[in-house]
Parts: structure tokens; C-alpha cells; sequence
């Protein structure tokens, strides 16, 4: 990419909760601004306010103070080319289209939607690309006062000149859009509010943008805000360097969805996943370090990311993958950690109420189940035997401690621990593998898999041995007793 001083921006229109697209999206600028020293906008684009509410910015804000991307320019932080919502740029907006209508850039345009819709049809049928006809470009004054009499609000357009828009893409090359299938574009609506591409451009602009990461399905329409840098006046060698990133696909090959992986930060936030995680994941969707490398720090991504290792193809979202790499970040973390992590899902999830001597029985157990848990949410259905009041085994688990072989197993397993004063996971063991496999004949999993349920209510726990010391002597065999009874 150029030797230019790197500003880059993530300008997020916050609908709804920020989603894995727009993150890669944030994650890639933010690595690139770090590794060149560069600077990090965050840029609200909220001119559609129906849609972009106060509490979708402040989700999208605090989603990036999760992921730890933080920011050098933008809200919270401000900057000397604030403000940093498009809400609140809209003046300067109104300002560069009246001066584009002045140059004669842009133009009023009158037609209605029933007008356009139905030329677009015939264009259609014609087998010509649809798109607008510049039937306003030269209006006549009697269509201009009868369109003014029917108080119509006008549009204003960008008048597209002929040729083609070249441009080098750092990701993908040399890209040209021929203008025959880039027609005359809205830059304002007929209420005033400035679209997508008239906003972006200017602000891009006047926030000295260097540099543009963005999706590939922005492509198209690079050459429209080109044609507003050259309306403003902006030299060619000052326009923003484009790299326009990979798709990310779902498993089955389609664009991301829900079905495939496309849900929002927050529900990856509500089920356990980590920050660090999830960043390390998505850095690898569409770049690599290179090396087949794969567990990577924020530190180091922002070390090694460069926009030339990049590819141009898209790349494929695995969630078995995320999950992996979730549970490798889990196994990093120092006990202390792991428990300050996990003591919000426990709490939630009605399994402790969080007083010290629950959070001194959770830091006990942790290191028995930090190597067999995938995200933090697994936690609670893992440890909740240890403080449940009530005990009971889970309604579906019941038949399998009824029915008489396992029935012969907990007898069995009761007399042989009575006799186990030393209640340590290496006695009990001992006492179990002599009394059920030696004694009985028993496979490992018959053996001990009545026993799992009896003592913790599920087939879900932490290892039998270490579960049962941890859980104690007397309310291990109370259970075991129970489950006879």
C-alpha cells in the first residue's frame, strides 16, 4: 500500500448489533492503523436515524471496548475532525451539495418513484441495464414549473461523466467500472438527508481517511465516491487507497446468515466466547500470518498484519474452529481469571449467588473442568451439582440409574465407600476400579457412568473422581443412597 500517513475508519451503520462481517471488518483496520502506526476512527453513520438508534451506537461502542479495538478518533475519545456521527455533520452535508449544484455536478431531478420504477421496466424489457436515464439532466421550464405546481421535492443527483472510473485496489488490482452502468446517482433525498455515498465521501475527505478497508460488497460503489473526490475539488494522488476485503461465507458455501454463523457479537458475548477469541478467529478469516500459524495475541496481529496477505477469495466461517480456538484462549487464562470470567454466567444462570465461600468452592473445581470446556457458558450445567439444595437427576438421566444393573452398581459403590475415610479422588477411585471393575467385571463406562449420575445428577460434570471429592464425602454418599432409594 502507499507510503501515505495511514488514517484509517471502521463507520459502521449500527441497525441492530454489530455482526461478524462488520467486526473482521474493524478488526483488519484497527491491525493495520497499529502495525503502521496509523491512526483508528470510529465513525458512527447514523443518517438514517428511523433505524440507527441511540442504543444501537452505544451497543456497537461497547462491543468494541469488549473486543479491546480501541480507538483514536471518535465518540468517546472526539478528535479535531469531529463530530464523529453523521447526525450531527448534516450542515456540512447541505453545504458541499449546494456547492456541487452550483458547479453544475449535480442537478435537481424530479421524477417520481412510479416514474422510475416504470421506466426501470421498460428498460428491462428492453435488455437494457436498469439504472437512471438522466431524463432531468436538461429540464424544460414548462416540465419545471408543472413539477414545481405539483410541489414536488426534488431530488439532487450527480451527474456521472462519460468513460470509466480506474482505480488500484490494493487487495484486488487494477479495478474499472465503465459509467454506462454507473448512471446519474442521489446525493440527497427530497427531504434533505444526505445519502450513504454523499456522506461518506465528504467525510472521508475532510477526515483525511488514508486509507479504506472495507467489504467487497462495496465495490461498486467506489467509482460514485470518486466522482464526488473530483466534484470537491480533491487531486487524484489525495484520494483514500481502497482494499476491499473477502466475503465471509457460511459453512454450506452461501452468504453468512443466522443459520450459517452470521449472528451478532452479543450472542457469541452471552455464550461464552471470549474477546481475545473471537479477534484471533476472525484475523484468520480472509489473512493469514503465514507459517500455518493460527493462536495469535492482539499484540501480535497488530506485529505481523499486513494488506498484502490478504487474499481476494472469500473465506469460509467454521464455528467447530471458533470453538476451538475459544477453548485454547479458556486453557491460557491464569485460575483468577478464569473465575472473574466465569462468575457472571454462574450468577446468571441461578447457579451461586456470588458470596466468597460459592466463588472459593468454584476456584477449587475450575482447574478439573478449564481443560474440557469449550466456551464459558459450559461452566454452569458443569458445576451446578456442587451447590444445588434440592437434588434431583435430571428426568431424562433417571432411567439410567433405575434400571437394575445400575442399581447393582450403586449398591455396590455405597458398600465400598463407607469404608473410604482418606476422601481423596485417589481413594475413591481406587475403591470404585477394585470393587466394579475387578470385582465385577465391569466396562469402565457402565461402571462409573451410573455412579456420574447418581452423585452429580447428569452425564455432564467434571471428572467422577474429582467431582466426588469435591462434593464430599457425606452428601456423595447421601446421594448414592438416594439414588437407590
Amino acid at each position: 500500500m502507499s507510503d501515505k500517513k495511514v488514517r484509517v475508519r471502521f463507520a459502521p451503520s449500527p441497525t441492530g448489533d454489530l455482526h461478524v462481517g462488520n467486526i473482521r471488518t474493524a478488526l483488519f483496520d484497527w491491525a493495520y492503523a497499529r502495525h503502521t502506526g496509523g491512526e483508528f476512527i470510529f465513525r458512527i453513520e447514523d443518517t438514517d436515524r428511523e433505524r440507527v438508534t441511540d442504543e444501537y451506537i452505544q451497543a456497537a461502542i461497547d462491543t468494541l471496548k469488549w473486543l479491546g479495538l480501541d480507538w483514536d478518533e471518535g465518540p468517546e475519545v472526539g478528535g479535531q475532525y469531529g463530530p464523529y456521527l453523521q447526525s450531527q455533520r448534516l450542515d456540512i452535508y447541505a453545504q458541499w451539495a449546494a456547492k456541487f449544484l452550483a458547479q453544475g455536478d449535480a442537478y435537481h431531478c424530479y421524477c417520481s418513484s412510479e416514474e422510475l420504477e416504470a421506466r426501470r421496466e421498460e428498460q428491462k424489457k428492453a435488455n437494457v441495464a436498469p439504472g437512471y436515464d438522466g431524463k432531468c439532466r436538461t429540464i424544460s421550464e414548462t416540465d419545471l414549473a408543472k413539477y414545481q405546481s405539483e410541489a414536488r421535492k426534488p431530488v439532487l443527483r450527480m451527474r456521472m461523466p462519460d468513460g470509466s472510473t480506474t482505480f488500484t485496489d490494493s487487495i484486488r488490482g487494477e479495478v474499472t467500472f465503465d459509467h454506462n452502468f454507473v448512471p446519474d446517482f442521489v446525493l440527497v433525498r427530497g427531504d434533505g438527508s444526505p445519502l450513504y455515498t454523499l456522506a461518506v465521501a465528504v467525510d472521508d475527505v475532510l477526515m483525511k481517511v488514508s486509507h479504506v478497508l472495507r467489504g467487497e460488497d462495496l465495490l461498486s460503489s467506489t467509482p460514485r465516491q470518486i466522482r464526488v473526490y473530483q466534484a470537491m475539488g480533491v487531486a487524484t494522488h489525495d484520494y483514500p487507497t481502497f482494499a476491499h476485503l473477502p466475503f465471509v461465507m457460511g459453512q454450506d458455501n452461501a452468504k453468512l446468515s443466522k443459520r450459517n454463523g452470521e449472528v451478532s457479537i452479543a450472542w457469541y458475548r452471552d455464550r461464552g466466547f471470549l474477546p481475545e477469541a473471537i479477534c484471533n478467529y476472525l484475523a484468520l478469516l480472509g489473512w493469514s500470518p503465514g507459517e500455518d500459524r493460527e493462536n495469535l495475541t492482539m499484540k501480535e496481529l497488530a506485529e505481523l498484519f499486513t494488506v498484502e496477505r490478504v487474499h481476494s477469495s472469500p473465506a469460509r466461517f467454521d464455528m467447530k474452529k471458533l470453538e476451538a480456538i475459544n477453548g485454547d484462549k479458556i486453557r491460557l487464562l491464569d485460575i483468577d481469571e478464569l473465575l472473574k470470567r466465569t462468575t457472571p454466567f454462574l450468577i446468571k444462570d441461578g447457579v451461586i449467588t456470588g458470596t466468597p465461600e460459592e466463588l472459593a468452592i468454584v476456584k477449587t473445581a475450575l482447574p478439573i473442568i478449564q481443560e474440557r470446556i469449550a466456551t464459558l457458558a459450559e461452566v454452569s450445567a458443569m458445576l451446578k451439582f456442587l451447590f444445588t439444595q434440592n437434588f434431583s437427576i435430571d428426568a431424562e438421566e433417571l432411567p439410567k440409574v433405575q434400571e437394575s444393573q445400575s442399581q447393582e452398581v450403586l449398591k455396590k459403590a455405597n458398600e465400598v465407600l463407607q469404608d473410604v475415610s482418606d476422601w481423596t479422588h485417589d481413594s475413591i477411585e481406587a475403591a470404585l476400579r477394585a470393587a466394579l471393575i475387578e470385582g465385577m467385571g465391569l466396562k469402565p463406562r457402565i461402571a462409573f457412568g451410573a455412579v456420574r449420575i447418581a452423585v452429580t445428577g447428569s452425564h455432564i460434570s467434571p471428572p467422577l473422581f474429582e467431582s466426588m471429592e469435591l462434593l464430599g464425602r457425606q452428601r456423595s454418599l447421601a446421594r448414592i443412597a438416594q439414588s437407590i432409594a
